[in-house]
C-alpha cells in the first residue's frame, strides 16, 4: 500500500490560494511608497510573479521557481536592495495583511507556520541598519 503525505501547498488550497496570497500582499507594496521604491520595474507584475512561483515552489507545489530561475538564494537576490529593519517590518506587515486575506483557508497550525516562516524570512532580508539621517 502507498501512501503520500498531503504537502502544505495542497492542504491550504493550492495554486488559488497563493495567487490570492501574493495578489493582496502587493496591493499593499503597491500603496507603500517607502516599501515600493525598493522594487525597480515599474510594473509589479514582474516581482509578484517571481514571488507567486517561489512561495509555491517554497510550500510543496509546482518546482517551476527553480526551474526557471534556478536555486532561490533568496539573500544573494536582494543583496542589492537596501533592505533595512524597518523595511523589513513595512514588508512583512503587508504580507500578514495578505495571510489574513486568505485565514479561512489555514488551519490554525499552518496560519502560524506560515507567519512564522514570513517573519524569518524578512528578517534574513536584512542587509543594512536604518539610516538615522533618514
Amino acid at each position: 500500500m502507498t501512501t503520500t503525505q498531503q504537502t502544505f501547498y495542497d492542504r491550504v488550497g493550492g495554486h488559488e490560494t497563493f495567487v490570492e496570497l501574493v495578489a493582496a500582499f502587493y496591493r499593499g507594496v503597491a500603496q507603500d511608497p517607502p516599501l515600493r521604491d525598493l522594487y525597480p520595474e515599474e510594473d509589479l507584475g514582474p516581482a509578484e510573479e517571481r514571488l507567486l512561483l517561489f512561495l509555491e515552489q517554497y510550500w510543496g507545489g509546482p518546482t517551476t521557481y527553480q526551474e526557471t530561475r534556478g536555486h532561490p538564494r533568496l539573500r544573494m537576490r536582494h543583496a542589492p536592495y537596501p533592505v533595512t529593519p524597518t523595511q523589513r517590518d513595512r514588508w512583512l506587515r503587508h504580507m500578514n495583511a495578505a495571510i489574513d486575506t486568505i485565514h479561512d483557508r489555514l488551519g490554525p497550525l499552518d496560519e502560524q507556520v506560515m507567519r512564522d516562516y514570513m517573519a524569518h524570512a524578512a528578517q534574513a532580508m536584512v542587509n543594512t541598519l536604518d539610516d538615522p539621517e533618514a
